[in-house]
């Protein structure tokens, strides 16, 4: 169960203010209000408010400097609750502001939906051997083939993005914002971003809804049945565009087994363990569901390790420049370096 705990130094809230709002937006709130942190997230940070009986998930930007486009609560919180109707996974939003005399920031909050997350490794006590788990990463990729699969015009969302042009401006933007984010100990990483830009594919025909961040942490277990999964995190980053740059952004968080130890090192889920599928047998399964073959698929993943590893950069640029004092970031320099390689080995054997 992923459970909160005390808030990190730095990182509190004002409780006044924040209760005054609550009581005042989401109805039937009684007694006693407590906040907690959830440990995990290195983006947003995430608190755990109590009232009474009542679980609540509030996010809010990270302190520090942030890319101008990214942590947009407003964003999140609006997709949220456009899909609630459509894709069951989806926590159910209660409020939002962007009223600076509430926190100084934007923010959204949530019902919680309590469950098990999978961390780095898998804990005996739930169970999953081989087989649960080839079934369980069967699961995770029906559910991210279920989000590409909806309708977002019926939703409403027709106006989250831009699909024409999107793997331009993807490849442009995160080019930009790595330079900008980068500092003297990590790779300039300028192979990387010129092989992408030479590579780029045309527009897909079929773009869709896609959630940018998704893998095995960021998706809800039911504590009853650890197979099933009941609930999908961490928004943001949702727009509308080409689902295989979804799919290659959830294949560069895949280290499977036989990858090479640095990659191990820096694993975050256990896409490592016995029964896990490789990446290959992921792309045949997602090709079964869309009944399209994937083509293109070292720019995708070549793609996804680029984009990971501008996200880790921005993380420890604020560790670097003493934004953040959280002790976690503090190798993530060195991650970086690990995905930039990731991205050459692609490059190095691919025939596209």
């Amino acid at each position: 169960m992923d459970e909160a705990s005390e808030v990190r130094q730095g990182e509190e809230l004002d409780a006044k203010k924040i209760e005054v709002f609550l009581r005042d937006v989401v109805p039937g709130l009684e007694g006693e209000m407590t906040i907690q942190q959830f440990p995990s997230g290195a983006s947003n940070l995430t608190y755990l408010i109590t009232l009474g009986d009542r679980e609540m998930v509030l996010r809010r930007p990270p302190l520090g400097t942030k890319a101008k486009t990214a942590h947009d609560m407003g964003r999140e919180y609006k997709v949220l609750k456009a899909l609630g109707s459509v894709y069951p996974y989806c926590p159910q939003p209660l409020a939002y502001t962007e009223d600076p005399e509430v926190m100084g920031c934007s923010f959204y909050v949530m019902e919680r939906i309590r469950g098990i997350v999978l961390r780095r490794d898998i804990p005996d006590s739930l169970g999953i051997g081989p087989g649960e788990m080839t079934r369980l990463c069967e699961n995770l990729f029906k559910v991210l083939y279920e989000l590409h699969s909806v309708d977002y015009r019926n939703v409403g969302l027709e106006d989250l993005g831009k699909p024409e042009g999107y793997v331009e401006r993807q490849v442009t933007g995160w080019s930009r914002r790595y330079r900008a984010a980068r500092t003297p100990d990590v790779p300039e990483a300028e192979v990387v971003m010129n092989w992408l830009k030479e590579k780029m594919p045309p527009d897909t025909d079929v773009p869709c809804l896609i959630h940018n961040d998704f893998k095995f942490d960021n998706v809800v277990l039911d504590p009853e049945n650890p197979l099933k999964i009941i609930g999908v995190l961490d928004w943001e980053m949702t727009t509308l565009g080409d689902p295989l740059m979804d799919l290659g952004g959830t294949l560069a968080y895949w280290v499977e087994a036989g990858d090479p130890e640095e990659m191990q090192l820096m694993r975050s889920v256990p896409t490592n363990a016995r029964g896990a599928l490789k990446r290959k047998e992921l792309v045949m399964i997602y090709e079964r569901l869309s009944g399209r073959a994937i083509q293109h698929l070292d720019f995708y993943l070549c793609f996804g390790y680029f984009k990971l590893a501008v996200i880790v950069q921005q993380i420890y640029y604020r560790y670097y420049h003493g934004q953040t004092q959280d002790t976690r970031f503090q190798a993530m320099g060195y991650v970086v370096g690990i995905l930039e390689k990731a991205a050459m080995r692609i490059i190095d054997q691919s025939k596209i």
